[in-house]
């Protein structure tokens, strides 16, 4: 399976990923394809929304009012030991048409979009002809990106940030859409972080800031699978959203060059994906078109925990930060202000 270069640098969509095996399972028909897709999806969508919300603060202590600071953030999902995430189990008897070439009828793991199980074989019987035996097709089972030796799912954008009034800073991330072989993804989210501390006389002295930051981050993205697809049909592409919005409260440190920061948080995403198009599934006269035949939504939520340091040297200012999750995530930051 051949996976596009957009969907590995901007989260992974997962149907961002070249997948002729993908549009296989279609022979078994739409509700089967529909069920196998949402299973196959559900774990890179949940780790998407996971890493998204990460990158929103590297300090508790707001801006003051003018105050501004431009960012380019790194962030790195990992799901090597994500075993529970990395398959699914396909039970055929939750299947119309699908079922296993080797040991019928038993349920077993297979990958999800995250995995690296492979040469699993399936079989579909497909109708061609009144009085006709039907005709048997054999196709191999989509494996994913640990497979090809990605073990995690990095995310790259802008973020900038300006200080307002009485403790106040809104916040805006953007990546601009790429276009790459068919495939196209961008970012953009809002955010907004307010200083409680700001509000005490006490502030300028006091050691420690502490804030409530709200995020919103959406991405989306389309890929066209004209050109790879092995079903008959016409204008055959999928179109995802992913959205997450993030709750923190946080504290740092208030020291000249370098700081300490970490929060708590609730973040709760959801995506949909849509696959739109003409798609001919049978053959002969059993053969039928499905037009936008599904649509997966699929939501998540959790609890996170960080922690982090930001390093001042003047305009530039570097941080970093782990947070604990459903999916761990590494961030980083290479920032450039003035406050």
């Amino acid at each position: 399976m051949k996976y596009l270069l957009t969907g590995i640098l901007t989260c992974s969509f997962s149907f961002l990923i070249a997948q002729t095996d993908f549009n296989e399972v279609f022979a078994a028909g739409v509700e089967d394809a529909e069920q196998f897709t949402t299973d196959y999806l559900s774990p890179v969508s949940e780790s998407a929304v996971f890493n998204m919300a990460t990158g929103w603060y590297n300090s508790a202590d707001a801006k003051p009012l003018g105050g501004f600071e431009i960012s380019v953030i790194g962030s790195i999902t990992g799901f090597k030991n994500k075993q529970d995430k990395k398959s699914f189990i396909l039970d055929p008897n939750d299947y119309e048409n699908l079922d296993f070439v080797d040991n019928s009828g038993t349920a077993r793991p297979v990958s999800s979009a995250l995995g690296d199980l492979e040469g699993i074989r399936v079989f579909v019987e497909v109708e061609v002809g009144p009085g006709l035996p039907p005709e048997r097709r054999e196709f191999e089972l989509p494996t994913g990106l640990s497979a090809e030796g990605l073990d995690f799912i990095p995310s790259g954008y802008l973020q900038g940030s300006v200080g307002l009034i009485k403790g106040t800073e809104i916040k805006a991330r953007f990546l601009p859409k790429i276009e790459y072989e068919g495939a196209s993804v961008g970012i953009i989210g809002f955010g907004l972080q307010h200083d409680f501390t700001k509000l005490l006389p006490a502030d300028k002295i006091l050691p420690v800031a502490i804030s409530a930051v709200i995020g919103y981050t959406k991405i989306s993205g389309d890929y066209d699978l004209t050109e790879v697809s092995t079903i008959g049909g016409s204008d055959q592409r999928l179109e995802s959203d992913i959205s997450t919005w993030a709750f923190n409260a946080v504290v740092s440190t208030k020291l000249p060059i370098i700081n300490f920061y970490g929060g708590l948080g609730y973040v709760t995403g959801k995506s949909v994906t849509d696959v739109l198009g003409d798609y001919t599934v049978g053959i002969g006269p059993f053969a039928r078109t499905e037009t936008d035949p599904f649509s997966i939504t699929q939501k998540t939520n959790g609890v996170t925990g960080n922690v982090g340091a930001k390093l001042k040297l003047g305009f530039f200012r570097l941080n970093a930060d782990y947070t604990l999750a459903e999916f761990n995530t590494l961030t980083f930051g290479l920032n450039f202000g003035f406050r």
